[in-house]
């Protein structure tokens, strides 16, 4: 029986990917960078570290990573704090509540920082609802690697047969797919040109999911 749900957030939990995408470009063309919208959609589930590190090896920027990664940040958080139309994506906050009264654990598994994890969840108000947090800031390696995953599935102290992934991106479904964990597959979108098709499950709106359905879903043997 399913009682562990493992959330992505950009793109899943908070629609975020705009502010993001407007960072990035922003950033890239202060940089000197022509990236294109398709090469863009091929960085989700990347974190930024790692995203930066990627582009500074193909395109040989001099800056380190780190100072990338900063100027990057300052773009973002200041957009961030203007974009007062922010919200949750529709349905999910009564998902996560529903879920959290049903006693489901919830767990969050995101390419994001910690310092943007915690913009949003402050906002938001997310923080009581989740057990575990697991920045992807913390991993060598962002999605696909499954590193993240696995990681959120030993502090939950469950099988991977009791768990279930939520994920808009084909790295994130791919990362889930590595883990061995039964993933849905939202597609959203605004999350640009995303390959869902290896997901074990594939939505299109949070109101499809309620306690009910996801505890009768069976975990991957």
């Amino acid at each position: 029986m399913i009682n562990t749900v493992i959330f992505d957030m950009d793109g899943v939990i908070v629609d975020t990917e705009p502010v993001h995408k407007y960072a990035f470009f922003k950033h890239f063309k202060q940089i000197g960078l022509e990236i294109s919208n398709k090469e863009y959609d091929t960085f989700r589930g990347l974190s930024t570290k790692n995203l930066y590190q990627k582009i500074k090896d193909k395109y040989n920027l001099k800056q380190g990573v780190e100072e990338l990664v900063q100027q990057k940040r300052n773009i973002f958080n200041q957009a961030f704090e203007e974009k007062k139309d922010l919200d949750l994506l529709p349905g999910m906050r009564n998902l996560i509540e529903n879920l959290y009264k049903e006693k489901f654990q919830l767990i969050l598994a995101t390419s994001s920082a910690r310092v943007t994890l915690t913009k949003v969840f402050n906002r938001f108000k997310l923080f009581p609802y989740f057990s575990h947090i697991v920045s992807g800031e913390d991993f060598p390696k962002s999605k696909p690697d499954p590193a993240i995953f696995l990681k959120a599935v030993e502090l939950s102290k469950k099988t991977k047969q009791n768990c279930i992934i939520i994920e808009d991106s084909t790295n994130g479904v791919l990362a889930a797919n590595a883990a061995g964990v039964f993933c849905i597959g939202y597609s959203n979108e605004r999350s640009g040109d995303q390959d869902l098709k290896n997901a074990n499950m594939i939505i299109h709106h949070f109101n499809e999911l309620t306690p009910q359905i996801i505890k009768d879903l069976q975990g991957i043997n």
